[in-house]
């Protein structure tokens, strides 16, 4: 696994932006297992290369209320799990701003929606297909792969939304950002995404029984399941708003994402 921390000018967030990039490994001959990781022999280990002529599948991970584009590998296993199913992940720090635009200088959902994955795919080995692009997040993040998924949701193959805020709570916060939040409320873009007779992403909800948005989940999960949404739903016992749970959750939804790429065709890979 390569991990790549980047710093880069965002001309959409008009200054400098944080992100996290992971890269899954090249194959690793049994000559040096010592590494302690392999993947499917390579029929000539000589020819084993970093220059890939395929493009790795991506999954834009979004992080919760208070963190970065740092947390969910601070937290999680997630750099073991992208090296297992041979899948690129990019985190990005998007301060407490819920994925959407805020300001002049704060618009998050441009810069999510164009400029990252133009960055992206101009600066690493990552597929452009929509079939191969997914999103996901906890809680606020959850809310932000809901929001950017249900505005555009030819752009992705599947959502992930990880003890997911599913409808903002608009009291006390400016005028400019309750227009955004109900501009992009992931229900009703849900279900004007149905009416316009375009097709949703595959959904995959998680929430642990003991946290206090369950019951808020299990609606939001009924409702898109009534809408016609193709929905999994996960809800564990004894788990609450917490990196547990959520470390649980984002290897479950990498084994249930739908893959159509050659590395999936090729196994997934023993670390």
């Amino acid at each position: 696994m390569a991990r790549f921390s980047c710093n880069f000018i965002s001309y959409t967030l008009q200054r400098t932006v944080d992100i996290t990039v992971i890269i899954p490994s090249v194959t690793i001959p049994e000559s040096i297992m010592a590494l302690g990781m392999h993947g499917n022999k390579p029929d000539n280990p000589v020819s084993c290369s970093h220059t890939k002529n395929d493009k790795y599948p991506v999954l834009y991970l979004l992080h919760g209320y208070g963190n970065n584009h740092a947390t969910w590998n601070d937290y999680t296993r997630i750099g073991l799990f992208a090296e297992e199913q041979n899948i690129a992940v990019v985190m990005l720090s998007a301060e407490n701003k819920f994925y959407l635009n805020h300001r002049d200088d704060d618009k998050y959902y441009d810069f999510i929606q164009n400029e990252l994955p133009d960055f992206v795919k101009g600066m690493f080995p990552v597929s452009a297909r929509a079939e191969d692009t997914f999103i996901a997040g906890l809680s606020m993040g959850g809310f932000g792969a809901l929001a950017h998924a249900f505005s555009n949701p030819e752009k992705y193959a599947a959502i992930g939304a990880f003890s997911a805020v599913s409808s903002l709570d608009l009291t006390g916060l400016p005028d400019s950002f309750k227009e955004q939040g109900k501009a992009y409320d992931p229900l009703a873009n849900a279900k004007k995404r149905k009416e316009e007779g375009r097709k949703l992403p595959k959904i995959y909800i998680a929430c642990g029984q003991d946290d206090h948005i369950h019951e808020a989940s299990v609606k939001f999960k009924d409702e898109l399941i009534a809408l016609g949404g193709d929905v999994t739903w996960d809800s564990v016992p004894a788990y609450s708003h917490e990196w547990r749970f959520w470390d649980l959750q984002v290897e479950k939804f990498l084994n249930w994402i739908p893959r159509t790429d050659s590395f999936a065709k090729a196994g997934k890979r023993q670390v």
